[in-house]
Formats: C-alpha cells, structure tokens, sequence
C-alpha cells in the first residue's frame, strides 16, 4: 500500500560521455527506499559490477536511506531522501541527503566500538566502501556519502 500522492521521482540524469549521473527523490518512507536499489541496478548494467560489488552497494544504500527515514523525520512530519549516484569509469558515488536535523555521530576510537543503532547500519557502509563522509547538507540536514572504486 502506498501513499496517496507520493511517489519516487527520478529529477535528473545525464550521461558526460565519461560517466554518468542520477537524482532520485523518494518520499521518507521504508517502502520506497526499494526504488533506489532498483535505480543502482538499472546503473549496474551501464558499467559491469560484480554480484558481490552490487549487493554491497544495494546494503549500503538501504542503511543510507533507513537512517534518513529512521532518523530525519522521527517527529512525524512528512519529507523526502535524495540520492544522487555518480558513476564514473573508476569509482560509483553515491549520496545520500534529506532535510532532518541531522545528527551528531561520533566514532570512537580503538578496535572495541559500541555500535548503536544507527552505528551499526554507518559500519556496514564503512566496511563496503572505499571513501565515506557523513556531515550536514548545505541548507539544513544530514548529508551521507560513499564511494566504491571499481576494477
């Protein structure tokens, strides 16, 4: 069952010759966070990722969007996800972004780290990505990026 109204929405992509790249908005809610899998497989067929490569990427997308359902919009109010996906010849970027609050996430340091909820889903992506960055969205937000180099 969906929401009246809502669906996803890819806003842009554009291919450079080089690479090329998406948007998808989807509204904040789990049930749409399957159409950014489906976006990140349709890109797996314009540049050959291992089984491996693409379920590593499809989990971390899925922790990328539940913490932004989960997290973002906690209060009740009704908001969106944007992912944008930048596939180049030698890495795939993914972004991750939504105007909640954002949050304060601190790593501790050493091989013992107390993984919450929320840090676990932030671990996953760490260990499957070759880059990862979690900061505030320009304009408000939480903004979470990854990047897997590719062979």
């Amino acid at each position: 069952m969906g929401v009246p109204g809502a669906s996803g929405q890819l806003v842009d992509s554009r291919s450079d010759g080089a690479g090329h790249r998406v948007h998808l908005r989807i509204p904040a809610r789990a049930e749409y966070i399957t159409l950014g899998r489906l976006a990140l497989t349709g890109l797996s067929r314009l540049r050959e990722l291992s089984d491996e490569t693409l379920a590593d990427l499809k989990l971390a997308l899925t922790e990328a969007c539940s913490n932004s359902v989960r997290h973002a919009y906690r209060d009740g109010r009704t908001g969106v996800v944007d992912i944008d996906y930048d596939l180049q010849a030698e890495h795939l970027a993914i972004e991750v972004s939504d105007d909640g609050p954002g949050f304060d996430y601190v790593e501790s340091e050493g091989e013992e780290r107390e993984l919450t909820e929320g840090g676990l889903g932030l671990a996953i992506i760490r260990a499957v990505s070759d880059e990862f960055e979690l900061g505030d969205r320009d304009g408000g937000g939480a903004r979470l990026r990854f990047v897997k180099k590719l062979p």
